[in-house]
């Protein structure tokens, strides 16, 4: 495990998802206070936006305008020039909470969903895929994933790596000209998949819970393991090649490489994800640490 020197970047949040570098400054979203803001390193928080019904994924379109998964009513806003509006609407193809996305060079959106309720202690259920292409128009992906969450997209462009939660897995997809997916295969098998109809039977089953996750100039990934209080770095197969243990006994929920080098790994941190002991407080913090090898591909 890595003997890491961590700063605080940003504190008094309720829970911090989807952290990006872009522009010289960091990009994060706050499910329970309901804002997207930006973080400028040494000069604190700006408020983008807020966004009701919860944000969770950011990114970006080749003109710029941003997009900001708004998970409970399963939109996808589009913010240009100042302007809000609904760049689609996913909630015919979600069975849960949308959540994290990551968006390509041409402007298309990978979304994925939570596929259950997970915080009202629904059933466990498989998830889909989704691609949002600039135009807003929806299409299914890829089915039968286990709580897609974080993604990457290779630097050049070719292959969409994704976490599943609930899986103790990655899944990669090779990214066609058209934005279709295929030759499906297990990136990174981080432990058996685990079985059951409950949430209670599959937790005791889960190795490595894969969140909020970023990729490195070495192919490997970095990623939040939702259940442990730390950041492990994945090799392709699905060897830990280091650890990082959250401070101060945090829970850690995302990561992402940014700084002006790529190597300030972010980490968003909070004492757990719960909804309702979350939301009253304010005790996330997005807390930094320098890595060897810088960020590459998307986000």
């Amino acid at each position: 495990m890595a003997d890491q020197a961590f700063r605080t970047v940003l504190e008094g949040g309720s829970y911090f998802e989807g952290p990006r570098w872009h522009d010289g400054e960091w990009w994060v979203s706050d499910f329970y206070r309901h804002t997207v803001s930006r973080v400028t390193p040494g000069a604190g928080e700006t408020v983008v936006l807020e966004v009701e019904n919860q944000p969770s994924g950011l990114g970006w379109l080749p003109d710029g305008s941003l997009l900001v998964v708004s998970m409970k009513d399963h939109r996808l806003l589009r913010v240009s020039d100042g302007e809000v509006s609904t760049h689609a609407d996913l909630s015919h193809v979600c069975g849960g909470h949308l959540n994290d996305m990551v968006v390509d060079a041409s402007g298309r959106a990978f979304v994925g969903d939570f596929g259950f309720d997970l915080m009202g202690g629904g059933a466990p259920a498989q998830a889909s895929l989704k691609r949002v292409d600039p135009d807003g128009t929806v299409t299914v992906v890829a089915e039968g994933l286990r709580f897609p969450n974080g993604s990457v997209i290779t630097p050049d462009g070719g292959t969409l790596i994704v976490g599943e939660t609930w899986g103790n897995r990655f899944s990669a997809f090779d990214i066609a000209a058209d934005g279709s997916l295929g030759n499906r295969r297990v990136w990174a098998e981080l432990g058996p998949m685990p079985v059951g109809g409950s949430i209670q039977e599959l937790l005791g089953q889960i190795v490595v819970a894969p969140d909020g996750c970023t990729l490195d100039a070495e192919g490997h990934v970095w990623v939040a393991d939702g259940f442990r209080s730390r950041v492990l770095r994945v090799a392709p197969g699905g060897a830990i090649v280091d650890e990082i243990a959250a401070p101060d006994g945090m829970g850690v929920y995302a990561c992402a490489l940014g700084g002006d080098d790529g190597r300030t790994l972010l980490m968003c941190c909070a004492p757990d994800f719960y909804e309702h002991t979350r939301a009253p407080v304010r005790e996330a913090v997005l807390v930094s640490t320098e890595v060897a090898v810088p960020h590459a591909g998307l986000p």
